[in-house]
């Protein structure tokens, strides 16, 4: 019977043309394989390993090599909106970021929309988000806020449960150009959530040789998908690129109590030649 055993097991092996492993070496890859477009062999065993990046512990909690933006304590890594005429109405003559902090969210008090100190290029961004409960207001009114990539990329953040506006003004869309895949929204007063790729603009000297381009998931929903961003956000306008480099992330102050919490950034060069990894 062993023998028989032996003779079907170094006939699979035959019929598979492969060899068995040697029991002593772990099989890392191989060395003797075709040669993939990018100079790797398939399966290399010399090609590098990715970076070990150790997830948060529960849901959408940051990862080990994210910058923490908001963790609900303080707007420490925030700043305001300068205005230092007393009779308008958001008058903040330090240009301080004073929405209000409470129960691990920030809340628009309004101030006036508050910015990152840091300044970011490509990223991936995560952020979560509340608006009010009973809804205030309707279409454009409902919870509006926004989430400006270096200071003019936005990702409307709106409440569009069962409340109808313009279609590339609503939660998802890239404002005033594209709109969302689906409306994936909650109902106001659940706290939502993105989850935004973000690849930066190249520019050399005044010509723009790369545009944006960003990926958005809401409530973990694809409803952007790699989509080309024609410029900076305009209302009612065309959007026209001017060379910038890196820069800070805003959150609107569009009059509404709209809420935050759980910020998070992951900083990226998307565009690295990376055909030898």
């Amino acid at each position: 019977m062993k023998k028989i055993v032996s003779i079907l097991v170094v006939g699979v092996l035959a019929a598979a043309g492969s060899k068995a492993a040697d029991p002593k070496k772990p099989n890392w890859g191989y060395t003797d394989t075709p040669k993939l477009p990018s100079g790797w062999c398939v399966h290399d065993i010399d090609r590098p390993q990715p970076e070990v990046v150790t997830p948060g512990d529960t849901p959408c909690a940051p990862p080990s090599d994210a910058i923490v933006l908001f963790d609900g304590t303080d707007l420490s890594n925030w700043v305001g909106s300068k205005q230092d005429d007393p009779k308008k109405k958001k008058y903040n003559p330090k240009g301080e970021a004073l929405w209000k902090v409470e129960n691990g969210y920030m809340e628009c008090t309004p101030t006036g929309t508050i910015k990152t100190k840091q300044k970011f290029g490509d990223c991936q961004f995560h952020i979560e988000w509340q608006t009010a409960n009973p809804r205030q207001g309707d279409s454009q009114g409902a919870g509006n806020s926004g989430v400006f990539m270096q200071g003019r990329y936005e990702t409307q953040v709106l409440d569009n449960f069962e409340n109808r506006t313009y279609a590339d003004g609503m939660a998802g869309c890239v404002y005033g150009q594209k709109p969302p895949m689906v409306n994936a929204c909650k109902k106001p007063g659940e706290w939502q959530k993105y989850d935004i790729i973000f690849q930066a603009p190249r520019f050399e000297g005044e010509k723009l040789v790369s545009p944006a381009y960003v990926t958005v998931f809401l409530n973990g929903v694809l409803v952007q998908h790699k989509t080309e961003i024609l410029g900076p956000t305009t209302h009612k306008k065309l959007p026209v690129y001017k060379p910038h480099g890196n820069d800070s992330i805003a959150l609107q102050d569009h009059n509404n109590n709209t809420r935050f919490r759980n910020i998070w950034i992951r900083e990226l060069d998307l565009m690295k030649d990376d055909s030898r990894k």
